[in-house]
């Protein structure tokens, strides 16, 4: 059994996963937009360039995402997505790569279980917390 985030966009999934390839690394598996799906009856029209699904690499962890409708509220409430890291340098890369147009919710800093870690919400409503393991 596996637990995958699955991320929706509304609309931005395809410059969402471009920002995540430079800022994480993001490697893609496998995208499909709606105009490649198989069955075109159940295309919501003019979504043909729009991503239907993705999922990419980050490290070690799968994600998933697609677009999900644009009239629908994309809200990341309750959850976060956390990045465990080996060195303070590689904290500092990552946290401000992820913050670039979003908001710093907590500055990466030493705590008593790390000797960095931070959060932040990225410019695409996605909450992260940024660990440097022992």
């Amino acid at each position: 059994m596996q637990v995958q985030p699955y991320l929706i966009f509304n609309g931005r999934c395809a410059e969402a996963i471009e920002f995540y390839k430079k800022a994480v690394d993001a490697q893609i598996l496998f995208q499909m937009q709606y105009k490649d799906a198989p069955d075109q009856a159940h295309v919501p029209p003019g979504s043909g360039e729009k991503m239907m699904h993705v999922s990419f690499k980050i490290g070690e962890s799968v994600l998933m995402a697609a677009d999900g409708q644009e009239d629908a509220p994309a809200a990341m409430e309750g959850c976060s997505l956390s990045i465990s890291v080996e060195t303070t340098t590689d904290a500092d890369r990552v946290f401000q790569a992820l913050a670039a147009g979003g908001t710093i919710t907590m500055p990466l800093t030493k705590t008593f279980w790390s000797e960095a870690f931070g959060m932040l919400v990225d410019k695409f409503g996605i909450s992260w917390m940024i660990n440097v393991e022992h």
